[in-house]
């Protein structure tokens, strides 16, 4: 069994439009035999606050891997010093069941939320609303600021400005020099939220703030999943959704429009359906698209499953004895 950290990960690299095909090419499988992943389980203790989460899967096709990703979520940790989640995933060879990887990495977790990210840009991106965007993140944590590297990476000609706040503040020195010209920190969220076509929220917070209406044309993208109340975005009609099932409980914006507004599955449509089907081009440029993306366990596998065989290939790593 080989086990990979997130030094490992970084020695492989980051090729974001290879980790993008790859999460489309599990998408194309959805809803067929070849991609299983039951309903993810919540396990709570002692402080609500805190979670550790199950995420098993199936993927078949090229992947062809199963496993399972055990992620903890302590918020507290941030005041600690501590880095909020750890994930780790076991990968098992589908034809035995014999764990082949075990993969202790944080860094996989932001690759493959930044990689679903970059999916729903695609095809935002191929409506041609703007030449360039503004684009703003509100929360500067380690998913914002690899959010936001995938963007500038795979997107850079097409982005105008940044605006980036934290209430924890934001040290100019963690951006990244070649942006800095083109980047403001504001003081808070309003400023970026009333002044970019493309909003990023990746907060830890607990209560609802955005209460206010989303640009016309504008891309929510809810990578936090809790961020807005349900009157500012309940009159949304393009809401994309990575999976129903996940995405609507555990106290999402989503969940929140169902029980608040009556929102249904047939209110949204899926990333699928977005990559494959083109089911935003109906969309008037005007309207804002509302994307939440809970985050599928089959993304998770087909991410680790590709690091574990770069990592084979070029003999990084451990090898750990059975």
């Amino acid at each position: 069994m080989r086990y990979l950290n997130n030094d490992h990960i970084r020695d492989i690299g980051i090729d974001w439009p290879r980790l993008a095909d790859l999460i489309e090419s599990t998408l194309l499988l959805l809803d067929t035999p070849e991609v299983v992943q039951p309903l993810k389980p919540y396990l709570r203790f002692r402080h609500p606050g805190n979670r550790i989460i199950a995420m098993p899967s199936f993927v078949g096709g090229s992947t062809d891997i199963s496993g399972i990703k055990w992620i903890a979520s302590f918020p507290g940790n941030v005041a600690q010093g501590k880095p909020r989640a750890h994930s780790t995933i076991i990968l098992n060879d589908p034809a035995d069941g014999v764990p082949v990887a075990i993969l202790n990495s944080g860094l996989l977790s932001e690759l493959r939320t930044a990689a679903v990210s970059a999916v729903m840009l695609r095809p935002f991106f191929a409506l041609r609303r703007l030449s360039r965007y503004r684009v703003g993140m509100i929360g500067w944590g380690p998913i914002g600021r690899r959010q936001l590297e995938m963007v500038l990476a795979m997107f850079g000609d097409k982005v105008d400005s940044i605006r980036l706040h934290d209430v924890r503040g934001i040290d100019p020195a963690t951006l990244d020099p070649q942006w800095r010209v083109m980047s403001v920190v504001a003081s808070d969220w309003q400023e970026v939220y009333r002044h970019s076509d493309i909003v990023f929220t990746c907060t830890s917070s607990t209560e609802r703030y955005i209460d206010e209406p989303p640009l016309p044309g504008s891309l929510l993208m809810n990578i936090s999943l809790r961020e807005y109340t349900p009157q500012n975005v309940r009159s949304v009609k393009a809401i994309v959704v990575d999976n129903w099932q996940e995405v609507c409980r555990e106290n999402t914006d989503i969940e929140q429009l169902h029980t608040q507004a009556g929102l249904t599955e047939r209110d949204t449509v899926s990333l699928r359906n977005v990559v494959y089907e083109r089911a935003l081009e109906v969309a008037a440029p005007s309207e804002p698209i509302f994307f939440n993306p809970m985050g599928m366990a089959a993304f998770d596998m087909t991410l680790a499953a590709y690091y574990w065989r770069e990592a084979e290939r070029l003999g990084i790593g451990v090898l750990l004895d059975g």
